[in-house]
């Protein structure tokens, strides 16, 4: 018993003491209170700053993440140029030999491959592609031999009426300003040319109507100087054969270049070209007839059945004429057939 209350006694003056330690243990903070109270102006002073800028993070993070990215892009943007993203992880080799392989093949099955307008010289040439937009080079060769017939020079066409030439060019449509390019072209080529077709990219543009892809339509087939016509079908092709991702024509003719010898853009043009009107159509290319399927990344967006893929083959390829009028002989001797002249049955 004795034991017992002397353990109540000693347990008591533990809680004393704790209960008197308590104030004390309290009264530290408020003496760190009172040594910080000084401090305290300053503190709120750098709250009331920091607190703007707590409630614009939320703000700032969406506009400075994309800046980011953006700039990240733009860093990229000349490498994509050169190097385009090759499907499935495919290193910039295996793009390179797939290009090039694929360029081989279309040479075997269109050995003939040539530009499909009709012309004699730089100046037919230039204005027959003009002539070209927004219609097909079958309309355009129907249309070119009244027009040379009756302007076959610079100087003549630079002085023809325009009425008589609109009535001349309207099958190919948008035939005013066609013909206001085509007269516009040949006072520049009489003025400032001597009446001759420039050799030159940086002089081709100038002309009125004239384009990096005219220009090196001529530069090609006129002067035999390699370069890469990027039109509607070139484009298409190259991004379901996933050579590029560009959708600019300028970075596209950039990216594809890196990947073939200079001396290959001009024939390279031509079998893209030529395979995106027979076989590669846009809304349902013939898969099941494809030369370069094997190679294809897009295999299968179109008809894959060999039997229905061979009715939806175009030109020669169809049994059909082609589009020039009169085509290079080693197309004809190829089989294939001239189209034929405006108002033929």
């Amino acid at each position: 018993m004795k034991k017992t209350a002397a353990s109540k006694k000693s347990a008591a003056a533990d809680r004393a003491s704790t209960t008197e330690e308590a104030p004390a243990t309290e009264k530290a903070p408020a003496a760190k209170k009172s040594a910080a109270a000084k401090k305290a102006p300053a503190k709120k002073a750098s709250a009331k700053k920091a607190a703007p800028l707590k409630r614009q993070a939320p703000a700032k993070k969406p506009a400075v993440v994309p800046k980011k990215a953006t700039a990240a892009v733009k860093g990229v943007a000349p490498a994509k140029t050169v190097a385009p993203k090759p499907p499935r992880g495919e290193s910039r080799t295996a793009l390179v030999r797939r290009a090039r392989r694929i360029n081989r093949e279309l040479a075997e099955v269109y050995p003939y491959a040539h530009p499909e307008l009709d012309f004699e010289n730089p100046f037919q040439l230039v204005v027959a592609t003009v002539l070209s937009a927004q219609t097909t080079d079958l309309r355009v060769n129907q249309t070119t031999p009244a027009l040379f017939a009756k302007y076959p020079t610079p100087e003549d066409l630079a002085a023809a009426v325009p009425e008589e030439v609109e009535e001349i060019l309207r099958p190919t449509g948008f035939f005013r300003a066609k013909t206001k390019s085509v007269i516009g072209l040949s006072k520049a080529l009489t003025e400032d040319f001597g009446g001759e077709v420039p050799g030159r990219l940086e002089d081709l543009v100038k002309l009125p109507g004239v384009g990096r892809k005219t220009a090196f339509v001529v530069l090609g087939n006129a002067f035999g100087r390699p370069g890469i016509t990027v039109d509607t079908h070139f484009q298409r092709l190259v991004r379901r054969w996933r050579w590029t991702e560009e959708t600019d024509p300028d970075k596209i003719e950039a990216a594809v270049g890196a990947l073939f010898p200079k001396s290959d853009w001009t024939d390279l043009s031509h079998h893209v070209i030529w395979h995106g009107r027979r076989i590669c159509h846009a809304r349902k290319p013939a898969c099941g007839a494809c030369p370069v399927a094997p190679l294809c990344p897009a295999y299968g967006e179109g008809e894959t059945d060999p039997e229905k893929a061979k009715k939806l083959l175009k030109y020669e390829k169809g049994g059909f004429p082609g589009q020039r009028l009169k085509p290079p002989q080693a197309y004809l001797d190829a089989g294939g057939k001239p189209a034929p002249p405006l108002g033929a049955g």
